[in-house]
């Protein structure tokens, strides 16, 4: 284990809040570290630390002192992800639901990933490994991070977003032009596995993971 950096919510505090880092989880969003955590009367802070050394705060949610006068314990306490929500459990206040909103820092396409994975039960000690299926949603996601670090080309991301389109139609490979369609497919993937040889990480990883999962989807046409 190596030391990368470390990671305080920016939003200045009154000395009318308790606020220390408290509580938290993962965010399953594919090909990227996200975390929520509960900072007491600092409010919600969800923050990407994929780039360890560089983590930044993607979205928050801040009522602000209990009391404008005087320091009252309360604030949140926890806050865990679970089956595309988030839960806040407020000392003083009780519990809050949260769902994420896209921005320029999280697109659509990366929250509805993360929504696809799904558990029973949640016990809030365990970070459990997630996993995602070979969809279009997944590579879509894939695509959003490349197109917004500028680590795929236009022309390449059209192609990729105009291909998912299609494939999203294509019932099975006995349907017509299915065959030609999968061989355009398998070409995609690999003009993206020669786009990950020449690229820089992260770029490199988000566009291996994009065209694994192509391959997947192209897998599920069979």
């Amino acid at each position: 284990m190596r030391f990368a950096g470390y990671y305080k919510m920016p939003a200045p505090q009154t000395e009318q809040e308790n606020c220390v880092a408290h509580n938290g989880s993962l965010i399953p969003v594919p090909g990227r570290d996200i975390m929520v955590q509960a900072w007491y009367q600092g409010g919600v802070s969800v923050f990407d630390f994929t780039d360890g050394a560089h983590p930044f705060e993607i979205a928050f949610f801040d009522r602000g002192p209990i009391d404008a006068k005087d320091l009252i314990t309360g604030g949140y306490w926890s806050t865990y992800w679970y089956n595309g929500y988030i839960y806040g459990s407020e000392i003083s206040r009780g519990i809050d639901v949260f769902k994420l909103i896209p921005s320029q820092y999280l697109s659509q396409n990366e929250i509805d990933a993360a929504n696809l994975v799904r558990s029973d039960e949640l016990n809030a000690q365990e970070q459990k490994r997630s996993i995602w299926p070979a969809s279009s949603v997944v590579a879509r996601a894939y695509l959003d991070q490349l197109v917004r670090s500028k680590g795929i080309q236009p022309e390449r991301a059209h192609t990729v977003t105009d291909t998912l389109a299609r494939a999203d139609k294509l019932r099975s490979s006995g349907d017509k032009g299915a065959a030609a369609f999968i061989r355009q497919l398998d070409a995609l993937v690999n003009q993206l596995q020669r786009d990950a040889g020449t690229a820089a990480a992260p770029d490199a990883v988000h566009l291996r993971l994009l065209a694994a999962t192509i391959k997947g989807r192209t897998a599920n046409l069979h």
